[in-house]
């Protein structure tokens, strides 16, 4: 089974980028993040006709996140985070997949600028997730917790890292907030079976970022350990970033074997 993430920038503003991907890779299950639209302006009949099912959680102009399916079942659990009854952000969902395992696709904030009010809401939607994924665990299910985090884990995970150290995405809080996360048992897809490659899934619209590989990896798989042998390959479809009008991030993917 392969099952991809991506932080599509506007899902209709970029619907040609998203389809042409699709038809090119036909992930079996994919998250997007950053849909920027509300719930009734999700492109629901174009992603049908293109061989998906969808579930979303959508909001006007900002945010957004969604699940779609290629011939899988799919039962929504929820569609929030859990622990801020005020957040009225679009920036989790989860579902079952398969009656198989959970997945939850998540769009971490961003935090910028950092000290300020956006760094705080970074912070504690960022225990949230630590609280409501220990719970997960807890419940000895397997797990997939995928998205945007806007979290650049190590010094190998960004280009010239010495530039960031101010940035709410590289800020000691924030990586620290990661690796407690990490603590609790996930496994990083990405960096199991590539421990010490330079990989990027972001870049920049300004200053060439992409034609000079100047990149981060913040876009994420965290695995429960059910997944320890599941797992057998993962990569980032980052030509997909070079494609006209694309998103900023590139689609990425993790390939699993059944129960």
């Amino acid at each position: 089974m392969k099952i991809a993430t991506y932080n599509v920038n506007g899902v209709n503003g970029r619907l040609p980028v998203l389809l042409r991907w699709l038809e090119e890779t036909a992930p079996d299950v994919v998250c997007l993040q950053e849909l920027k639209a509300p719930q009734e302006k999700f492109p629901e009949a174009a992603i049908k006709d293109a061989g998906y099912d969808a579930i979303w959680h959508g909001q006007k102009s900002w945010n957004g996140v969604a699940i779609l399916s290629r011939s899988l079942q799919v039962e929504e659990v929820r569609r929030a985070l859990p622990g801020d009854p005020e957040d009225t952000h679009s920036r989790y969902i989860e579902a079952v997949i398969n009656g198989d395992f959970l997945l939850g696709c998540l769009y971490l904030p961003n935090g910028n600028p950092a000290p300020g009010l956006k760094f705080d809401y970074k912070l504690n939607w960022f225990k949230r997730l630590t609280a409501h994924s220990k719970e997960l665990l807890s419940k000895d299910l397997p797990v997939i917790l995928t998205g945007d985090y806007n979290v650049i884990p190590t010094e190998k995970d960004v280009y010239k890292p010495e530039r960031w150290v101010d940035d709410a995405l590289f800020r000691p809080e924030t990586r620290a907030a990661f690796q407690e996360l990490l603590a609790q048992g996930w496994t990083d897809a990405i960096r199991k079976l590539y421990p010490e490659e330079k990989i990027y899934t972001f870049w920049d619209y300004f200053r060439n970022a992409y034609g000079r590989d100047a990149g981060l990896r913040i876009d994420h798989f965290l695995l429960s350990p059910h997944f320890n042998k599941r797992l057998k390959a993962a990569g980032v479809d980052r030509h997909v970033r070079g494609w006209e009008k694309s998103s900023d991030h590139a689609p990425v993917w993790i390939e699993v074997t059944g129960k």
